[in-house]
Order: C-alpha cells, then structure tokens, then sequence
C-alpha cells in the first residue's frame, strides 16, 4: 500500500518501461483489479487474503496473470478452491505460490511435499524470502533468517517448483519491509 495507489501504478510503470521489464504486484481489494491490471502484467492475491472470492474474481476478470499466495493457514490441496474461482471467472493464467505453513512460533515451515500437491491445480512458484520470515519474530517485527533462502530455493527447484520468487534490496538492512529476510 506504501505511497498510496496512483504514485505506486506511476513508479511500476516508469520500472516496466525503464528496464522492460514485466511487473506483478499486490491488490487487496476487488475494485483495485483493473485499475492495477491496467498497469501492471500480473496481479498477486496476498496470502491472507487468498480465500477471498470477491477478490479472486475481480483479479481473475482482468485478464491478467493471478498469482495467489497459498495462506500460511492452508494446506495445499485446499488451494484447489481458489484456482477454481479463479478459473471458474473465465481466467486461465493462474498461479500458486508456496510460502511456508505458519508453526505456531514464530516460524513458517515449507513442507516441500506441498509443490507436487498444488502443482496438481496450477503452476507452483516458490517464494523464498518469504519462506524464511519470522511473523512476530522481533516482537514488533518480523524477522528472518535470510541465510536460508538460498538453501530453501534450491530444495524448491530440486523438487520441481516452476519458478522462484525472490525479493531483493540493494541494502537489507535498511529495507523497509522484511529488512530480515
């Protein structure tokens, strides 16, 4: 949500046209599907907000790409509801990402049985930062192990994942969201 709507559709275009490069961000609510899909080439479903239907359509009937984030709360085979939605919408172009099952302290567990079980729905992209964050971890933050995530992408690959995702920042530590991963 960082710098309000408008001024973060301008500065993901100005990176797509500057680099050439495809762009996929965040929507958190259904009447930001097409303004975003207007701008970007994929639309992502956050993790806790991955059963929401309303949400899941409106992305869906953009046309775009959906990559939904399975929640740290889902199992697996529970994702087949939301490609469903997704697809049921007329959208074909759907993605899951695995990003770790939350274990009750403070950690997120990938249970790298969890790829073959959703590639079964739709193409399984693994997040590896994410995997590696600590909800809470810093009791007002969450923290990271980030000397993990090359380790836990290279499982993901040797087990099949699609594709990686993997966020990056020229300085971690002054990162202002998940400075620890």
């Amino acid at each position: 949500r960082g710098p309000g709507m408008q001024e973060g559709l301008s500065f993901l275009q100005s990176v797509a046209e500057k680099f050439s490069l495809p762009t996929l961000t965040d929507i958190h609510t259904a009447d930001q599907a097409q303004p975003v899909a207007d701008v970007v080439d994929a639309l992502q479903i956050p993790a806790f907000l991955c059963r929401q239907t309303d949400l899941l359509i409106a992305a869906a009937k953009t046309g775009k790409t959906v990559n939904i984030k399975k929640g740290q709360f889902m199992a697996p085979w529970d994702m087949a509801g939301a490609v469903d939605k997704v697809r049921a919408a007329g959208n074909d172009n759907v993605l899951l990402t695995e990003r770790g099952t939350s274990f009750g302290y403070n950690r997120l567990i990938t249970d790298f049985r969890g790829i073959a079980q959703m590639q079964v729905f739709a193409p399984v992209v693994f997040d590896a930062t994410h995997s590696i964050q600590e909800p809470a971890g810093q009791g007002n933050a969450s923290g990271g192990q980030r000397e993990f995530a090359a380790p836990l992408a290279k499982a993901a690959l040797a087990v099949g994942a699609d594709a990686l995702f993997i966020e990056t920042h020229p300085d971690p530590e002054t990162a202002k969201s998940d400075a620890a991963c």
